[in-house]
């Protein structure tokens, strides 16, 4: 990893879905990450408030209500898989995508980074749902316009809380390297004694990913 700082970022790219499955507990588990190429675009707000309490005349207490993010990812096409794993369209045998009604969705976390001057941002949402994505079309002009889609996402925190997890400046060159190979979930030794960042774990499957530098 560089140790110079980053100063700006731009672009979206290597965006990528990991499947999660949840236990009783609220325990999740997670898929290995699937590439979704052509990311255009990417918009998400926070979710949550801050409140204040008084108490003596002052603001005596702040509540941090940190309810995730919503917004909208925009690809030149929703990968066919995505439709498949996630939102459950169902493939016959001739190879035609059924959307079902009474289908329920799955969870999911979304990977992706956008570039810097020095080493890239990788972010991690881990516990994402989408929404069926509308369908639009436009008959062509002199000139050829691309008309991409768009999936609605809302992004919850989990059980212990976790909503997001971000390469900083001093993450470790191996989770850096590895971040989509499986989703990046933080030890129990990190979470009580604020390690440098070299301790962490990948919740997944362990193989090798060869998109990682390619373009979204």
């Amino acid at each position: 990893m560089s140790n110079k700082k980053r100063k700006v970022r731009f672009g979206l790219k290597n965006c990528h879905y990991a499947k999660a499955t949840f236990d009783e507990d609220g325990n999740v588990t997670y898929d290995k990450p699937v590439r979704m190429p052509g990311a255009v675009s990417l918009s998400l707000d926070a979710e949550g408030e801050n409140e204040n309490f008084y108490a003596d005349d002052i603001v005596y207490y702040v509540l941090n209500n940190n309810a995730g993010y919503e917004g909208d990812l925009e690809l030149a096409l929703i990968p066919e898989s995505f439709l498949k794993d996630i939102l459950h369209e169902e493939e016959d045998a001739n190879g035609v995508l059924i959307e079902n009604a009474n289908s329920t969705f799955e969870r999911f976390a979304l990977l992706f980074e956008f570039t810097s001057n020095e080493d890239p941002f990788r972010y991690c949402l881990y516990c994402c749902s989408a929404s069926r994505p509308s369908m639009e079309g436009e008959t062509m002009e002199d000139e050829k316009e691309v008309q991409t889609e768009e999936l609605s996402l809302i992004a919850t925190p989990l059980a212990n809380g976790a909503v997001r997890a971000k390469s900083g400046e001093k993450a470790n060159k191996a989770v850096f390297d590895a971040w989509y190979d499986a989703v990046y979930m933080p030890t129990a030794a990190q979470e009580d004694n604020g390690d440098d960042g070299t301790e962490g774990s990948n919740s997944g499957n362990e193989t090798g990913n060869d998109d990682e530098n390619a373009g979204g």
